[in-house]
């Protein structure tokens, strides 16, 4: 079968399903059709590196945690969320659901970002990437790993629970409109093992100081709220009167009224200004035991809250502290010129870290347009404190929201 049929074969199988929809995004090919091979040692590294940096961020999002406004105000984290952050639900951990994004360098695997608060490529590297390995007849890197997903629901609902707040009523919400994000909050509610409620965002409401679901002309109360909503967007919500109904939730959720999934702590482990932090007292020989500092030496970029790069010959990256998806990034090279600039409208009005630039691999694909010899970037699942599955993604030396899903399969 050409390219096309083995397309529609693979991906209109799983449009009918209703779980994985958005092979296409924006008129473009989203999913690839193609697998490709790699090799055993680069998932063990993946995994390595995503077990010794969740080790490393939640050292240092426990004393984060107890820094002092000036300073978290400083890393981007928002007035109204101060006091929500602050809240200490999983012992140890900063958050439930998490994605690191690596570059695979000749240096080895480098850390580019956290994705801690609301991380997306879950459907496809869970349900998706199996699917298209037994397509070919390959071994499914993320095979057995779907388990994770209901242990790392289990543990949070459980911290939840030994803490006093109720977890009877649970309610999984994002924005009902966005294909993406409706069905991954769907498929997590699938995964989770949790008797709860898929609602949209706008049918959440504020009443009699709880967090509420407007259905049939009732108001039903929300213990536990998992949230495809980042908090930095949380933060400004407003209803149409004006009302800062997202200041509101915060205020529950720090007043121990509302439990969230990812937990408040999981923002403070989002800001990228928090890699600054890292490599700072990592350059200090401060703070971090031998084996943290080793791990950071090996799987982190140098970062910075200002540009120390100019003038050194050394290429460099700036991104904005709460970016995603590659908006607001700008590469600069060895000269300090102007390299690669994002395109979108989104972020350049925030804060800014430095990081040292490298250089993603590039991989041939196969697409429905003919070959795309693209840029590779590695997402590894932090899932429940443990590494988890990865997702590959292929695009432009910025990885943008353009960028093509690429299922990877074990060379054996």
């Amino acid at each position: 079968m050409n390219y096309q049929a083995i397309r529609n074969d693979l991906y209109g199988a799983m449009r009918k399903e209703g779980i994985f929809t958005w092979d296409y995004m924006y008129e473009q090919e989203y999913a690839l059709a193609g697998v490709k091979k790699v090799s055993r040692e680069i998932f063990v590294e993946l995994a390595e590196a995503t077990e010794r940096l969740g080790g490393v961020f939640q050292r240092a999002v426990e004393v984060l945690s107890q820094a002092d406004d000036e300073l978290l105000l400083g890393l981007g984290i928002p007035e109204c969320a101060l006091r929500a952050v602050r809240v200490r639900v999983l012992e140890g951990l900063p958050t439930a659901i998490g994605r690191f994004d690596f570059a695979q360098t000749t240096e080895g695997m480098k850390m580019l970002e956290l994705n801690s608060d609301t991380p997306t490529g879950i459907v496809e590297a869970y349900h998706v990437n199996g699917r298209v390995c037994s397509y070919y007849g390959l071994q499914d890197p993320n095979e057995g790993m779907r388990v994770h997903i209901a242990d790392a629901f289990r543990q949070v609902v459980e911290a939840y629970r030994r803490q006093g707040y109720p977890t009877e009523r649970v309610y999984f919400s994002s924005l009902d409109w966005h294909e993406e994000d409706a069905a991954t909050t769907r498929y997590l509610l699938a995964q989770s093992g949790l008797s709860g409620e898929f609602v949209a965002l706008s049918d959440l409401r504020v009443y009699e100081d709880r967090l509420h679901v407007w259905e049939n002309g009732e108001h039903k109360p929300v213990d536990l709220l998992y949230r495809l909503h980042a908090l930095e967007k949380l933060a400004e919500d407003r209803d149409t009167d004006g009302y800062e109904t997202g200041a509101h939730v915060l205020d529950l959720i720090a007043r121990r009224r509302l439990g969230i999934i990812n937990p408040p702590s999981a923002f403070l482990a989002q800001t990228k200004a928090l890699q600054a932090v890292i490599w700072s007292l990592h350059e200090s020989g401060a703070f971090f035991e031998p084996e943290e500092q080793e791990a950071i030496e090996r799987f982190m970029l140098p970062t910075y809250l200002e540009n120390r790069f100019e003038g050194t010959g050394i290429p460099y990256v700036s991104k904005p502290i709460l970016g995603r998806e590659g908006g607001g990034v700008t590469l600069y090279n060895d000269k300090g010129e102007l390299w690669e600039r994002d395109g979108e409208e989104f972020y350049w009005e925030q804060p800014m870290v430095y990081q040292k630039a490298v250089e993603l691999p590039e991989w041939t694909v196969d697409t429905i347009n003919g070959p795309y010899r693209g840029r590779l970037l590695w997402g590894s699942f932090w899932m429940g404190g443990r590494a988890s599955a990865v997702v590959a993604r292929i695009g432009e030396r910025i990885t943008g929201n353009l960028s093509c899903y690429l299922p990877v399969a074990v060379a054996e």
